[in-house]
Formats: structure tokens, sequence, C-alpha cells
């Protein structure tokens, strides 16, 4: 069968990716197909498994925190435009967050922060909201510190 009979027409390559992951003691075997529009010679094993892994990083720096730390699911918010503005401050917050905790962890790479823990230094009743107008209306503000 070619790409186009069955619903994928610009791709070239498909491959099975197998993962072993160990959960509670126990070793799981997970079984992927993907497919991509590259040759074989263009993506070697290795590129394959970079692609599956930057997919996860989507799902978990963005959509995750987007859904614990600013509890995006559980918004009430239903006009298309609050809702979009409401969105977009979100993912600058998240932005923040995780450019904050990846300066943290260059210096700790041990540290328990998280995109939580940075929402409540703004929260948090001791500098929070000085440091929140700093970020609102400061040229370089130092919120990255956490």
């Amino acid at each position: 069968m070619t790409p186009a009979q069955v619903g994928f027409p610009g791709a070239r390559l498909a491959a099975r990716l197998v993962t072993r992951t160990q959960r509670k003691g126990k070793w799981i075997q997970t079984i992927v197909y993907l497919l991509s529009s590259l040759t074989l010679d263009q993506l070697q094993a290795e590129g394959l498994l970079a692609l599956k892994r930057g997919y996860w990083v989507i799902e978990s720096r963005l959509h995750h925190c987007l859904d614990l730390t600013m509890q995006e699911d559980l918004s009430r918010v239903r006009t298309p435009n609050s809702a979009r503005v409401l969105g977009t401050i979100r993912r600058i917050l998240i932005t923040f967050s995780n450019a904050a905790l990846d300066q943290k962890r260059k210096e700790h790479p041990k540290t328990k922060c998280n995109t939580k823990s940075f929402r409540q230094r703004f929260l948090s009743t001791k500098g929070g909201p000085q440091r929140l107008e700093d970020l609102i209306f400061s040229n370089s503000p130092d919120i990255l510190s956490l």
C-alpha cells in the first residue's frame, strides 16, 4: 500500500519503537508506531527517538504545567476573547517559570523547585506583590530567582 492509500500522503518512513521503562520495580514494554516525512538516510534511529521525546517535552513542560500549576482546566471563562487573553497570560507565566527552573537547576541540579513553587512566590505575602509589580513594570525584572 502507498502512504496516500492509508491516509498519510506525506509519509516516507514508518517505524516501530519499542521502549522499556521500570515502574514500581516492574519492567513495562511499550510499542509505539511513528510516521515521518523524512527518509531513513535523513533520520537515523537516534533522530527518531529524539523526535518522540520532543513530543513529550511539549506535553510535560507546557500542558501539564497549565493543568496543574495554573489550573487551566478549572477555568470557567467562556467568551473567546477572554479565554484567549487568559490563556496567553498563563503561557507567559509558564514560560517565565520554566526559565527560572532551568536557571535554578543549572545552579542546583537536585532542586525540588517546580512551576507551582514559582507561582506560590507571587502569591505569598512576603514579597509576592513586589515581585509581581517588578514583573509588570520593570524593563529587566529579576523574577527568575527562586
